[in-house]
């Protein structure tokens, strides 16, 4: 014998809530993407006057940055969509197909670095230093005020946080970039541009590993890194009446969302839904997951195939 329970609360515990995170960056997105198309267009035409490939290369890496943004934003306008049809959950999962495409424009960007690089070790010009230090300064302003935008959400929310990556790397970038410009001005020494285009590659590639290795988990249904699945299987099996569980399952159902199911065994009888209520805020608050659907088990009954 076997009941079944969901808990899907959207009241208390408003800390551990981040449904609303698409909605609150809405203006960050269109205030980042428009300045940051702006610069990309200013910043490759001055780094082709001056033959700067660092320029060039930093101004690729903001074209990737404003195809990355524009996919975050339209996964944020998508994950607020209400479930329908065959989409049971809706379409919150596209915040982490989102966030995995990120990454792999991220990754695009760096072969293209490195490509440019090589041919300008083999080949060197010279490179108007003044032009890159200011156009690069400029980038400082309008990269470090996109991050800004995004800071808030960086933390809760892997969409958001993949925006802020982009963000904050390129302000970096920049001012190594400003450096360099200072640096060829007074030395001449040409070939701090393509050195600075590798330095570059490590610093995205350093980034991007986090990244993509988050959401290739979430996109793999494999539990969040901010839970410990040990410590939500204790938590369960601590209840009053739990002889067992078993079937444990969570994962992510979008970036700032997670489902948890399982089967309690319970053989002195069904709780009440009181019980289940009570479970199921807990596991909300301590653990912040949304979606809980827990089954009692009154007898030992076969697991599942998937079990955890």
């Amino acid at each position: 014998m076997a009941a079944g329970h969901h808990h899907h609360d959207h009241h208390g515990h408003g800390a551990h809530h981040h449904h609303a995170a698409p909605a609150d960056h809405n203006r960050a997105f269109v205030f980042a993407i428009l300045l940051n198309t702006a610069f990309v267009a200013i910043e490759f035409f001055y780094g082709f006057i001056a033959h700067s490939t660092a320029l060039m290369a930093d101004a690729g890496h903001n074209l990737s940055d404003v195809l990355g943004l524009g996919l975050s934003w339209a996964a944020a306008l998508l994950a607020k969509k209400q479930p329908a049809g065959r989409y049971t959950y809706g379409l919150r999962s596209s915040s982490i197909l989102a966030a995995l495409g990120n990454a792999m424009l991220l990754l695009v960007a760096c072969g293209g670095i490195a490509l440019e690089a090589a041919q300008r070790f083999l080949h060197p010009e010279p490179v108007a230093g003044t032009t890159v230090s200011v156009v690069a300064a400029i980038g400082i302003v309008i990269n470090g005020f996109s991050a800004w935008l995004f800071m808030s959400g960086s933390k809760g929310d892997l969409n958001v946080r993949s925006a802020f990556l982009h963000m904050a790397f390129d302000a970096l970038v920049s001012l190594a970039v400003v450096a360099s410009g200072l640096l060829m001005l007074y030395t001449g020494w040409f070939w701090i541009d393509p050195l600075l285009s590798l330095l570059i590659l490590a610093v995205i590639l350093a980034g991007t590993f986090g990244l993509l290795r988050d959401a290739l988990r979430l996109s793999l249904n494999a539990v969040p890194p901010h839970i410990a699945l040990d410590e939500v299987e204790a938590y369960l099996a601590s209840l009053p009446g739990v002889a067992s569980v078993h079937d444990l399952h969570v994962w992510g159902m979008s970036t700032t969302e997670t489902a948890l199911t399982a089967h309690l065994r319970m053989p002195g009888g069904y709780p009440g839904d009181a019980f289940l209520n009570d479970a199921a805020r807990e596991l909300e608050h301590q653990f912040s997951i949304h979606h809980t659907t827990l089954q009692i088990n009154l007898e030992d009954v076969q697991h599942c195939a998937l079990t955890v």
